[in-house]
């Protein structure tokens, strides 16, 4: 069995590469999480997951995270990745991800209103969020990215 993550944190990072690929691997350096292998998991924040602003992240570490991710190569073309998380009373809270040619804006609010259904349909009360969005003009290859990262406190916060 894993351990439980204790901590999370929001990430956004966007970029042009040589490659969609490299877009992606450009933008996940923006966010802050580049040298660490994510390991996508769905939408369940663990119960009392503290926020943390910043995590300090082992290069190669297995990182839990739910993201979303968009790459595009047409000139002019907007990008747009949102995360939210959704807090409740209950004891755990739920992550929603979006990603979107459209402005980050949009993106927000698509990931808003998807916090709001899931939080209803658990019969749950919303209580708080957090919603971090990023947005993008492709040049020549671009991408977005917007991550929930989930990681382990050890005592110091997740600052390691």
């Amino acid at each position: 069995m894993l351990e439980t993550p204790t901590c999370y944190a929001l990430a956004v990072g966007a970029a042009e590469g040589e490659t969609e690929l490299n877009a992606f691997d450009h933008a996940l350096l923006e966010a802050g999480i580049g040298n660490v292998n994510l390991v996508k998991v769905s939408s369940i924040l663990p119960p009392k997951a503290a926020f943390c602003e910043v995590l300090a992240l082992p290069p190669g570490a297995l990182v839990p995270t739910a993201y979303a991710a968009i790459t595009g190569s047409t000139r002019g073309e907007r990008l747009a990745a949102a995360v939210g998380v959704g807090l409740s009373r209950d004891g755990f809270g739920v992550i929603m991800e979006f990603h979107g040619h459209c402005g980050k804006e949009e993106a927000e609010q698509r990931v808003e209103e998807m916090l709001h259904a899931a939080f209803q349909r658990r019969r749950m009360i919303l209580t708080e969020t957090r919603i971090r969005a990023v947005e993008h003009t492709v040049d020549r290859l671009g991408a977005a990215v917007a991550a929930v990262v989930l990681w382990y406190d050890g005592g110091d916060g997740g600052r390691a």
